[in-house]
């Protein structure tokens, strides 16, 4: 087991409130992940925003598409409350709590799933990969957006100095791995593009402050429990001193953006233990921003 679903769920939970204030860098894919809708060659009749957070991405989505019937859906109900302050009485959308990797829906529901960096979270992304194929529709269309393995690597290089005992930031898939999966699902005509990323911070604790302030702080099944001991942190931040520049220091963060369509009846799945898919690097458009 990765992550502690529930740790996940209070996290997310405690974090609704001023999640909208504080994710800059979330709104901010979510924005550019947004602007790949035009690849939808009609408008879609359902949609699932899956991941949704305090609802900013399903407000956007009915308002482009106001005949669409949009369901947000969170792990977290408190993201859901939120979710509905965004809601307007002429352009509502539903609400479900429930986990990305076992979803309450049926099959070929939706014309479009969209999701804005929660794929990080999920256990078994191939897998997750698989059940979202399920309830999108054939031809409909897969967009998403997901951290990937250059996220918060010096955080990681930092606490791996600090304390080599313990993890403290999550494992994040590389772009290979993401295409892989896709293709190991089903899903057809996959394109994948990438961006980098560099926030910057006075000090570590305002880093891991604003992580906490999201909900992104440490999930891992085989974490600490309790605080972190303050001789870990110290040399945790005086690791990460080695990182200041310009008096400032940097986090980086790795987004992939992926689009893929979904297959016609009757396109097998791969499996681990028959057909391995690969997805050729040089295939991928890459684009690289600060």
């Amino acid at each position: 087991m990765l992550f502690d679903r529930r740790q996940l769920r209070r996290a997310f939970g405690r974090a609704a409130r001023d999640y909208a204030a504080v994710a800059v860098l979330q709104n901010e894919v979510r924005t550019r992940l947004i602007e790949q809708l035009d690849y939808l060659p009609k408008p879609p009749q359902r949609v699932l925003d899956l991941g949704c957070g305090p609802g900013h991405g399903a407000a956007a989505l009915k308002a482009r598409w106001p005949k669409a019937e949009v369901v947000a859906l969170d792990l977290a109900l408190p993201m859901l409350v939120e979710a509905g302050r965004q809601r307007r009485w002429l352009r509502p959308f539903q609400r479900v709590c429930a986990d990305a990797s076992a979803l309450p829906l049926a099959d070929n529901t939706f014309d479009l799933v969209f999701s804005n960096l929660c794929l990080q979270w999920v256990e078994d992304l191939p897998a997750t990969l698989a059940e979202l194929r399920r309830v999108l529709r054939p031809g409909g269309l897969l967009l998403f957006s997901t951290f990937a393995a250059g996220t918060l690597q010096e955080l990681r290089e930092a606490f791996a100095i600090a304390d080599a005992g313990a993890a403290h930031v999550s494992p994040f898939a590389d772009i290979q791995q993401i295409g892989d999966a896709l293709l190991a699902a089903g899903f057809r005509d996959p394109v994948l593009d990438r961006d980098s990323f560099t926030l910057t911070y006075p000090d570590l604790r305002s880093l891991m402050q604003e992580l906490r302030a999201i909900g992104a702080g440490n999930a891992l099944h085989d974490r600490r429990r309790g605080l972190t001991g303050k001789q870990r942190l110290q040399r945790a931040m005086q690791a990460y001193e080695a990182h200041r520049r310009d008096g400032v220091l940097p986090a980086s963060y790795e987004v992939v953006y992926a689009q893929a369509w979904g297959p016609e009846p009757g396109q097998p799945r791969r499996h681990g233990g028959g057909e391995i898919a690969t997805f050729p690097v040089e295939r991928l458009r890459i684009r690289r921003k600060s």
